[in-house]
């Protein structure tokens, strides 16, 4: 099956409350960075390895997305308009975005169990993709699919080992400082989300309001053999805070943005 043909889920409904500065007043998905919002950064990393189609999983006020992408053709090009004849619009110039975007409802409070069992209908593939609409990376999506088909499981999650927030410091004789190390890897690895499931994951599901993807559906993957990891020692980065937002934010108007795949 072609990439182009796989769907990609983002979960884009939480109400975004550690980063309550931006999410007072639109979803965490549609908080800017270098001027795009991060959903669109997103849907840039999965388009530049073929995936096109979107399915994107509203709630925390989804009316927000539904706006961006109604009003997407305008927002991304120079047009002219006559204002006697709304209907009089020339554009100027034309992006390059050739997405297919299905919006759904998922519910207010549902959460990311819930809200992937509720789109079940817009699956119309045996294999398909999740994440989450506020981790960016420069992960390669073709080879982590190539890897999800090779290990025959039901699903793949993307793993990374994460840093510390602080530097690390040893202590030798004294309370004299040994070592010094600046936010060092930690042992062990973590989910970094960018998930790819079959359609048997839906067996794992629930529509109840508390069905959480990381819990219960997971735990019971990964005791009935059905869960791999794919190991990535690349970029990686979720945007939960402010302090992460400006961050992102630097990190892009400098030039130095490793998620930039495209």
């Amino acid at each position: 099956m072609a990439n182009d043909q796989i769907p990609v889920v983002i979960l884009c409904g939480g109400q975004g409350t550690r980063l309550r500065e931006e999410t007072e007043y639109r979803p965490k998905p549609m908080i800017d960075i270098g001027g795009h919002p991060i959903i669109w950064h997103i849907m840039k990393i999965y388009a530049a390895a073929g995936f096109k189609r979107f399915i994107l999983c509203l709630g925390y006020k989804g009316q927000i997305i539904k706006e961006y992408f109604l009003n997407y053709r305008t927002l991304m090009n120079d047009f002219s308009i006559e204002l006697k004849d709304e209907a009089n619009l020339t554009f100027l110039t034309e992006h390059d975005d050739d997405f297919s975007v299905t919006l759904a409802d998922t519910g207010l409070t549902a959460m990311t169990g819930a809200r992937i069992s509720r789109i079940r209908q817009y699956i119309d593939t045996d294999t398909f993709m999740v994440t989450y609409g506020d981790g960016l990376s420069d992960l390669n999506i073709a080879d982590l699919l190539a890897f999800h088909q090779k290990s025959g499981t039901i699903g793949t999650v993307t793993a990374v080992q994460p840093s510390s927030r602080f530097g690390i410091l040893e202590l030798g004789k004294d309370n004299r400082v040994s070592s010094f190390k600046e936010k060092p890897k930690l042992s062990g690895w973590t989910s970094a989300g960018f998930f790819v499931f079959q359609r048997a994951l839906f067996d794992y599901l629930s529509d109840d309001d508390d069905c959480v993807l990381e819990q219960d559906p997971i735990t019971r993957l990964t005791a009935d053999g059905q869960l791999s990891a794919f190991a990535h020692d690349g970029f990686f980065f979720a945007m939960d805070t402010y302090r992460e937002y400006l961050h992102l934010n630097e990190l892009w108007r400098t030039g130095n943005a490793p998620w930039r795949v495209w």
